[in-house]
């Protein structure tokens, strides 16, 4: 019975992805959530809602008849904005490439730069919330505003599994003399 078993190799026989690729592709995907609903917390104008219309970073609207905000209103607010969805779409690429396995692993500068896509967005939701909050007119925070803070801890998320992934990636060179597929 035991000259009918075949011994396999465990880093290469399994069919299954390891810890690594799979902890790098949950970052990409986090990442990619976390791209999408900040562009579509970026792009659309529903902020805040008030009797009779609503309003965003770029448009105030009453009724049917929607005008432009001056860009002195929330010039911090938007300029981090753009910066926090312009840093996570560059994890994004890099995420991407290091799934794909082109060129280095360069996981800890991909964490870092979801990290700081996820701390610009904080600073945002926060700056936008403090302006906003204690305003006297009677407002409800609408699902553009949200969303914006439903991508944070996504972005966050996506920044510990590329840490994580490299953390493993760089154990396993230190204990490459022994049997361990990770």
């Amino acid at each position: 019975m035991l000259a009918n078993t075949v011994c396999v190799d465990p880093c290469s026989g399994l069919p299954g992805m390891g810890v690594k690729q799979s902890l790098q592709s949950a970052g990409t995907l986090l990442g990619f959530l976390a791209n999408t609903l900040m562009i579509l917390s970026t792009a659309t104008n529903y902020w805040i809602r008030f009797p009779g219309g609503h309003s965003g970073l770029w448009q105030e609207c009453h009724g049917d008849i929607c005008s432009n905000k001056s860009c002195q209103t929330l010039q911090a607010v938007t300029g981090c904005l753009v910066l926090a969805a312009g840093s996570g779409i560059v994890g994004l690429v890099m995420g991407l490439r290091i799934l794909c396995r082109e060129g280095d692993s360069r996981g800890q500068t991909t964490s870092a730069i979801f990290f700081l896509s996820g701390l610009l967005l904080l600073i945002v939701l926060t700056g936008y919330t403090a302006k906003n909050a204690w305003k006297n007119d009677v407002f409800f925070f609408s699902w553009s505003y949200f969303s914006g803070w439903l991508a944070l801890p996504f972005s966050f998320l996506a920044g510990f599994c590329f840490l994580l992934a490299d953390m493993i990636l760089q154990s396993t060179e230190a204990i490459s003399g022994f049997p361990v597929c990770l």
